[in-house]
């Protein structure tokens, strides 16, 4: 097992239980007690968890994994959402796009459907879409394609999501009108509706809803009946929701009578 494997399983194992013991952790990842020490402390030079006698605990109290990390997490269906999500969306829209895994897969899935596609986009005059995004990362892969048009807005980025939050993202979205946002989200709850973890990243993905004719919600069944810190939004502001076939069936039939069009792929 690589270092890289190691950390994100030691990280995967804090996001769930809060705290790990070396000797459990060592156990689990089938690796030595002296390796996992190591680990922990490396982990714990870069602020990724606390170093405790025997073990760790997670870096704050709203812990939250950051971006490289979680990526691996739920692969093959962030895949199948990102695919499913590629489909609703018609060509020569603009698009809105938050920060996270399942955001970032949306973005690739986009690029594929488009792949070939610069030499049309020239030939019509436009870009086949126009994608309005906040996450740094999702800019970059996209914007070395010439059949995208990105527009990037300002902001302080975040390094665990690489999204770019405060008063300046918000002026550019005020300035812009989006056919469809695409979001990835911590919580979906029938009564509170739609959570993240922080209330700056929640205040921009509430304006890219505001500013958008459609919301599709795009996130893995474990997020379903989860609450998170910050809310974005009301259930009445989604119109689709974009998940796996994990979800609960109670869970899709009160969405579904919430008016949202309920996708399990």
């Amino acid at each position: 097992m690589s270092k890289q494997e190691r950390w994100s399983g030691l990280l995967e194992l804090l996001a769930v239980d809060g705290k790990l013991e070396v000797e459990g952790a060592a156990a689990t990842l089938a690796v030595s007690p002296a390796t996992i020490r190591r680990d922990l402390d490396e982990l714990a030079e870069q602020q990724l968890l606390v170093r405790t006698r025997g073990g760790a605990i997670a870096h704050g109290v709203s812990y939250e994994l950051p971006l490289r990390y979680k990526s691996s997490r739920q692969v093959s269906e962030k895949l199948r959402i990102a695919s499913a999500v590629a489909d609703l969306l018609t060509r020569g829209e603009v698009v809105g796009l938050n920060g996270g895994t399942t955001t970032t897969e949306v973005a690739r899935a986009l690029s594929l459907r488009t792949s070939g596609g610069a030499e049309r986009a020239e030939n019509t005059g436009g870009p086949m879409y126009t994608v309005v995004t906040n996450a740094l990362n999702i800019a970059s892969e996209l914007a070395v394609r010439p059949q995208f048009k990105i527009v990037v807005t300002g902001g302080v980025a975040r390094p665990q999501t690489y999204e770019l939050v405060g008063p300046l993202t918000q002026g550019v979205l005020n300035q812009v009108v989006l056919d469809v946002a695409v979001l990835g989200v911590d919580g979906v709850d029938p009564e509170l509706g739609v959570m993240t973890h922080h209330e700056d990243e929640a205040g921009i993905s509430r304006l890219l809803t505001e500013r958008a004719r459609k919301v599709i919600l795009a996130t893995d069944s474990s997020k379903m009946g989860k609450r998170a810190f910050a809310r974005i939004c009301g259930l009445d502001r989604v119109d689709v929701l974009v998940t796996d076939s994990g979800i609960d069936r109670d869970m899709a039939a009160r969405l579904t009578d919430a008016g949202i069009e309920v996708i399990s792929v």
